[in-house]
């Protein structure tokens, strides 16, 4: 008889399917972001509420004097959740919306997927801690600025 695989090995197993999933999706339409994934060793769960960072150079022209364009940079944070992962509890928003604050981030998103079904993004109201879903997920690409190509 089979043996049960244990929860941590299916929780390890599908964080790294959404991550993958994750990047081919945004690789398709971030050409000009670079995405920064924290894991921990063995590639496990590591400490903290930000799973991926994205983040590109920022090329219009600064308000503040004496700099040039290109020396700001551009942050989305993303919490990833895969299969029957929870979802990011109110005091999981509250760290998201601190962190997004100290780093200035322009957007705290959340992609979900679940095997058999599709992936979903989802992008955290600040102001109220919810997360409403993304019809359409070159919309909210589109709105950090990404370019779409066409099909």
């Amino acid at each position: 008889m089979p043996s049960e695989v244990p929860a941590h090995v299916k929780a390890h197993v599908t964080v790294r399917c959404a991550q993958i999933i994750f990047r081919a999706l945004s690789s398709r339409v971030a050409r000009r972001w670079q995405f920064v994934s924290f894991r921990g060793a063995g590639r496990g769960e590591w400490r903290g509420v930000v799973d991926v960072l994205a983040i590109r150079k920022n090329t219009s022209q600064p308000p503040q004097p004496g700099l040039k364009r290109g020396d700001l940079l551009e942050v989305v944070l993303i919490q990833v959740k895969g299969g029957s992962a929870r979802a990011p509890t109110t005091g999981d928003c509250e760290r998201l919306r601190q962190v997004a604050k100290i780093h200035q981030a322009k957007a705290v998103v959340l992609f979900s997927w679940k095997r058999g079904n599709n992936s979903t993004f989802s992008q955290l109201d600040l102001r109220t801690l919810e997360w409403p879903p993304v019809e359409n997920a070159a919309a909210i690409f589109a709105a950090w600025g990404l370019t779409i190509p066409s099909s």
